[in-house]
This record gives structure tokens, C-alpha cells and sequence, in this order.
């Protein structure tokens, strides 16, 4: 317990105890197929050291970074002066303030400013971006949407500059069309050699068969009645019923795990790892910002001692930072939780476990339905699926896949 794996291997110190003793076997291949590793034992833990090459730093963008577990997951990738975080925010001065404040060196991210209400802030963004790679002569190796928003006590919906309801025009259509631009841009990581990395923030409540996704409103997108007609103002919830921003908020993650999925299938065999991560559940977040007080007393409390989820802001950057650069979470189509329930209270998986997402988000009519509407109201092309999977393209991504099956 609360021993840490750090989010990049390269010439650090990755520290295992015993609680992660299911995965020493996926550990112990990542440390041999790395250059220069050195194993040393310690105070019952096991500790391994890997360094890489330096002569290019690998490149993050990372949406929603200004704050909450975005900017933590920011902070500490460019703190290893390995990454070269691009903070994707609506503001610019709160990015670069936070930044500043924690002493992380300038040269080791980039605040550019992106509104994922607006389609074409989107498109502008992912202009000026490219223009700024091609500039410097660097590649794109890893892209996290994290970025989302929930307006708890409205009555009546808002809608995105290009009409759709909000939660779902922000947290899902904005960040599909973002992936489905940025997705050809992404390459090999420079030093680890490994796939790069396409990452969705998810939430337990997706998943009404979980303790969280219990609580009403329940997450359903029905036969996606709503999204078939535009997301508007004669309908602007996904399963075409009365507006309710709760829900709105579940179905857009619901949305968020099709999403990842359905980009697995098509981008994996090209080399992408796409996946998920519930981190945790931050109750401090700024995400509950609107919500009245007495939840905000309750919640965390909710959370620390009947879904026993809760987790620190601090905590949940630092699993983030894991699953864009460790390689042990190269496992594509895969949806990572630290589950705190089998270890019992105060205790978390130091090593997250893929999970299955909600029975809804993995039905292939409702996914391919909703994958290909999206792909029409953002205006591109939806892409086919391929039939099969590449082979690992080298030793380390090998190894860990074969580990992370045993698991």
C-alpha cells in the first residue's frame, strides 16, 4: 500500500511491493527488454531502473490540463524532462499560471488554446498544432481527452456553437472529432520505441451494473433517438427524452467508452494504442464546482466508504501520466481501474486492471450506430474496421501483451 509506479520508466526507479505480486511476471518482462536495466533489492520491494536514449522529447497533448487531474498528470510528465506536454485548454492564463507555480521548466510544455464546444476551435487547434510539430521537427506520440463538462443544476440545455446539446457536443463529439483528426498524426514514441497512445478519461457511472452507475439518473442511450436527429433543440438528449443534465453528462462518457472501443478496432492494427482509464473518483474535483452543499459534503465521504473509489487529485494525474507513457498499459481496447474493493479499505491496486465497460457501450449495433452519426455531424469520414491485429512492434510491447493476458 501507497507504494507508486512512476508514469515513465526512462532512467527512473519503478518501486514494486507486495501488492502488486500479480504483476511482477508483466514487470520483470518490461525490465528485460529494456536497454541498460539494472535490478536492485530493497526493504521487501523489488526495484528496477531503465534508461533510454535522449535525443528527442516525446510529445503529449493533454485537453482540460489547467486543472484537476489533467494538470497533475501534465505536471508530472514534463517534470521528467522526457515529454513535452501541450496543454490543450480554454484558458490560456490559468494553464500557464499553474505551471509556473510548480517550477516546471518552460521548455517542457506548451499551453495552446482549444474550445471543444466549437468544431471549429477544434479544427484550428489541430492546424496549429501540426504547424508547431512541423516547426520543430517533432512528432505527435500520445493524444489524453480528459477535458469535460457538467451543469448539474440546469433546468433547460445549452448548446455548442454548432447546436448540439452541450455535455455531449464537449465531452464526446468534440474530443471524436479532435482523435479522428489527430489519430494519423500520432507515431512511435521517440525514446521508448513503443506504440504511441490514444487515452479516454472514463467515469464508474457509465456502468449502471456498478455501485456508482446505480445511482438515478442511470445512464441509457436508448436507440440513440435523439443523436440520430441532430442533438438539438427538439431533442437534445441522446435517447431523444426530456433533458436532464445528470444524465447528459453519463451517456456523454457512455459515449467516451464506444468511442475508445470503436477506434481499438480500427487504429490498433495501425499501430495505436487506444484505451480508457477511470482513475479513481476525484470528489474534490472541479468538475462538481455547481453542485449544492451539501453533496459536496456527502459525496467524498460516499465515495471514500461505500464505493471506496475516492481518490486524490494528485493520485489520479499520476495513474493518468502511467497509462500515457508505462509501458505496461500498451494493451489496446482496454479500460483501466484501480479496484479498491478487493484489497479492502484504505488499500488501492498499485497496478490498474482492465475492466469490461457498461453491457450498453459494448453492443456493436448501438456502437457502430453511434460511431458512424458522430463521424456525420462532425463532417468527416467514419473509418472501417480491420480484421486483425498487428504483431507488437517490438520486444517490450511483446512481452508486456503476453503478461497482461495472463492477468
Amino acid at each position: 500500500a501507497g507504494v507508486r509506479t512512476v508514469a515513465s520508466l526512462r532512467g527512473q526507479t519503478v518501486p514494486l511491493s507486495a501488492a502488486a505480486a500479480p504483476f511482477v511476471r508483466a514487470r520483470a518482462a518490461v525490465a528485460a527488454a529494456c536497454r541498460n536495466v539494472t535490478r536492485v533489492q530493497g526493504a521487501g520491494a523489488a526495484q528496477m531502473s531503465a534508461t533510454f536514449r535522449s535525443e528527442q522529447k516525446d510529445v503529449v497533448v493533454i485537453t482540460g490540463s489547467s486543472s484537476g487531474l489533467g494538470l497533475e498528470a501534465a505536471k508530472e510528465l514534463a517534470a521528467t524532462g522526457d515529454w513535452l506536454v501541450v496543454m490543450a485548454v480554454r484558458s490560456f492564463a490559468k494553464a500557464e499560471k499553474a505551471m509556473r507555480e510548480a517550477n516546471i521548466n518552460p521548455e517542457n510544455y506548451r499551453v495552446m488554446s482549444l474550445d471543444l464546444a466549437s468544431l471549429t476551435s477544434v479544427r484550428q487547434f489541430v492546424d496549429e498544432l501540426k504547424s508547431f510539430l512541423s516547426r520543430a521537427r517533432l512528432d505527435l506520440n500520445a493524444l489524453v481527452c480528459n477535458a469535460a463538462v457538467w451543469y448539474p443544476k440546469d433546468k433547460k440545455p445549452r448548446f455548442t456553437a454548432d447546436g448540439f446539446e452541450e455535455h455531449v457536443g464537449t465531452n464526446h463529439l468534440g474530443h471524436f472529432l479532435l482523435a479522428h483528426l489527430l489519430v494519423s498524426d500520432l507515431h512511435k514514441s521517440a525514446k521508448t520505441g513503443l506504440s504511441p497512445r490514444l487515452v479516454f478519461i472514463g467515469t464508474e457511472t457509465h456502468n449502471p451494473d456498478s455501485i456508482a452507475g446505480k445511482v438515478p439518473p442511470q445512464a441509457d442511450l436508448g436507440q440513440l433517438q435523439g443523436l440520430l436527429k441532430g442533438l438539438g433543440e427538439e431533442a437534445p438528449m441522446i435517447d431523444g427524452k426530456k433533458f436532464e443534465p445528470t444524465k447528459a453528462y453519463k451517456d456523454s462518457k457512455v459515449c467516451n467508452a464506444i468511442t475508445m472501443k470503436q477506434m481499438s478496432d480500427r487504429y490498433s492494427p495501425r499501430g495505436v494504442v487506444v484505451s480508457a482509464l477511470f482513475p479513481g473518483c476525484v470528489a474534490s474535483s472541479g468538475l462538481f464546482r455547481e453542485k449544492r452543499g451539501w453533496f459536496n459534503s456527502f459525496f467524498p465521504w460516499f465515495q471514500k466508504n461505500i464505493t471506496k473509489q475516492y481518490v486524490t487529485t494528485q493520485e489520479a494525474g499520476h495513474r493518468l501520466a502511467s497509462v500515457v507513457a508505462n509501458p505496461l498499459y500498451s494493451t489496446s481496447g482496454a479500460y483501466w481501474k484501480w479496484n479498491s474493493l478487493k484489497l479492502g479499505v484504505g488499500k488501492m491496486d498499485v497496478v490498474g486492471t482492465n475492466i469490461a465497460i457498461s453491457q450498453q457501450a459494448r453492443d456493436e449495433k448501438v456502437a457502430g450506430v453511434l460511431y458512424e452519426k458522430s463521424a456525420e455531424l462532425v463532417g468527416i469520414n467514419p473509418t472501417p474496421k480491420s480484421k486483425s491485429l498487428p504483431e507488437p512492434a517490438t520486444e517490450i510491447e511483446r512481452q508486456v501483451r503476453s503478461a497482461n493476458a495472463m492477468r
